[in-house]
């Protein structure tokens, strides 16, 4: 059996201002009208002897990705919440104990959630082909055929051949992100291909090299998992635990040293979407090679990327740049610079800026929902109820509210009361006073909300009951 495990964690910082802390790249729609989880989940589906996947996220991301699961009917495994990033060998070792603690001995398939892989059939075949190595006790890792000198990726140098079939080779050796005269030796030798990030391997084995070479994560992660707690749909690793393993990439924990590695080369239309530059390499252009989205409107531009949120962008006599456009932020780059974007984002971290971390429109387990206007004692919101869904029992100690019913159907609990509410019927809630609404139709409930006191802050929430299982934001 193969036991896929979808690595959801990251920022994705490379893709801001779209990709936020809060709403990273693989929760987006960047390719069609799945995001980049759904899309991981959906490519597997046809596989044989495929078992439920193993989620790992940030604990920041549950109520996202079990939605997103919900929404293409993939029931999980388990969803692993990380209480902090510790890189992809704490990771993958969570998700190996996890496995294991179930009495059987699968093979991972362990995959990030943020690639685009356009051949299907030859990504199957790979895994076929990888799943008889890794049932063998070897360490699977893909390597993709290189088409072009790129530097923005690690490199795999591929040994002897394994077996006679001539699909897998001896795992020779790792190297960093090359220089472009580097890259171009690499691309001309034939024996080198891009660091996919893309495993196959008996739990056991994993396992058994991880306690080898780097047995303090091992350690870490069982404490964490021992320490850990179930959660409505969700396995909380504990904190203090899981803070405590190094922070290691599994390529420099164990796939380096290891002398049980093979590499399978994969020719399937791959790409990491590591960029806007990626981005517009791998999207549909028009006829002056622009990739186009939203509502864009051009003249005399070439070889360029525009994205368009919420409003026209314009754009005359550009060439070879990047403008994005979103509620509250607008990045202006050329597409040879844009990978520059982190450090930007990490300005924008050290000075508070909200930009950093998330966008107006908030998603909770419940809905959303989205700053409309604010100021120093007042903020307009719309928020957005699911069907069926309800916001927690709570009160406030700094503000009032007024909610105005623009669709839809609100049962509302006010102090002992409880209302319905309907279309253009509003409520007033008095500071101090306990409250919640709930969404009882089958549509969804939209909700105009006025906030009015002396602090407006999300963290102003006093609750007393929740079916999310929140004790706090």
């Amino acid at each position: 059996m193969i036991q896929p495990v979808i690595l959801a964690g990251g920022s994705g910082t490379r893709l801001w201002p779209l990709s936020r802390e809060l709403y990273p790249k693989q929760m987006l729609c960047l390719t069609g009208e799945q995001t980049m989880l759904q899309n991981t989940l959906l490519r597997l589906k046809d596989l044989n002897s495929i078992q439920d996947p193993i989620i790992v996220c940030n604990q920041e991301h549950r109520f996202m990705a079990a939605e997103q699961l919900r929404q293409i009917e993939v029931k999980p495994f388990s969803i692993l919440l990380e209480p902090l990033g510790r890189n992809t060998a704490p990771a993958i070792c969570a998700a190996a104990l996890m496995a294991v603690s179930q009495q059987h001995d699968p093979v991972l398939l362990v995959l990030p959630a943020d690639h685009v892989i356009e051949n299907l059939a030859d990504f199957h075949k790979a895994i076929e082909v990888g799943k008889t190595h890794a049932r063998k006790g070897e360490l699977v890792t893909f390597g993709i055929v290189p088409d072009s000198p790129e530097t923005g990726y690690g490199y795999i140098k591929k040994g002897d051949p394994v077996g006679d079939g001539g699909q897998a080779f001896v795992l020779d050796s790792f190297f960093e992100k090359p220089d472009s005269e580097t890259a171009v030796k690499y691309l001309k030798s034939g024996d080198f291909f891009w660091n996919s990030g893309m495993f196959m391997f008996k739990v056991s084995a994993i396992l058994g090299e991880l306690e080898r070479f780097v047995p303090e994560i091992v350690a870490s992660c069982r404490l964490a998992m021992e320490k850990g707690v179930q959660d409505l749909d969700f396995f909380r690793l504990d904190q203090d635990g899981f803070a405590a393993s190094p922070s290691n990439s599994i390529d420099y924990a164990v796939m380096e040293h290891t002398q049980r590695g093979v590499m399978i080369p994969l020719e399937a239309g791959w790409n990491d979407l590591g960029s806007w530059n990626s981005l517009w390499k791998t999207g549909k252009k028009d006829e002056n090679a622009n990739v186009i989205k939203g509502d864009v409107m051009l003249s005399d531009v070439k070889n360029s990327y525009l994205f368009s949120e919420s409003r026209l962008v314009a754009a005359v006599g550009i060439e070879d740049l990047v403008v994005v456009e979103t509620k509250d932020a607008v990045l202006v780059a050329t597409r040879e610079k844009v990978k520059e974007i982190k450090t930007l984002v990490k300005e924008l971290r050290e000075k508070g800026r909200i930009e950093a971390f998330g966008h107006r429109k908030i998603y909770r387990p419940w809905g959303s929902y989205e700053s409309v206007d604010d100021s120093q004692r007042f903020q307009v919101k719309r928020i957005t109820v699911k069907p069926g869904a309800k916001l927690s029992l709570q009160k406030h100690y700094h503000r009032a509210e007024h909610w105005t019913v623009v669709s839809g159907t609100a049962i509302i609990t006010k102090g002992d009361e409880e209302l319905l509410l309907k279309e253009d019927e509003s409520v007033y809630i008095p500071l101090g006073v306990m409250h919640r609404m709930e969404n009882p139709g089958r549509i969804p409930l939209e909700l105009i909300e006025v906030q009015s006191g002396t602090y407006l802050g999300e963290d102003d929430i006093v609750r007393f009951e929740d079916v999310y299982g929140r004790l706090k934001l």
